[in-house]
């Protein structure tokens, strides 16, 4: 397989992944951290850090909007519910566990 087979598939991969997200809106982000390690937020920062490392200026709001297909504050607004007190403390447990972003950007 060449190089832009390759991309192209991983490209779609990651917009199946993406469309996936946006249809399971009950899914909270601390659960899939706590499960998986990354989220919603951490796709958007390995989306904006792939951006500037092929020098396309973006903010991390823009990213969201890409990941959340709508503006975040608005998708937290509808969709984003208080984590218990459980949730917390797991994702404080599970935190070595998280994604790394590249370059200087945590997830």
């Amino acid at each position: 397989m060449d190089d832009k087979i390759r991309t192209e598939l991983e490209a779609a991969a990651f917009r199946g992944l993406v469309e996936h997200l946006r249809k399971r809106t009950d899914v909270q982000n601390i659960d899939i951290m706590n499960l998986a390690g990354f989220c919603r937020n951490c796709l958007s920062k390995w989306y904006m850090a792939a951006a500037a490392e092929n020098g396309v200026d973006m903010s991390y709001d823009e990213a969201r909007e890409i990941v959340y297909g709508k503006p975040y504050e608005d998708w937290k607004q509808k969709y984003q519910e208080p984590a218990s007190d459980e949730k917390k403390r797991i994702f404080e447990e599970t935190k070595p566990l998280h994604s790394e972003i590249s370059g200087h950007i945590k997830g």
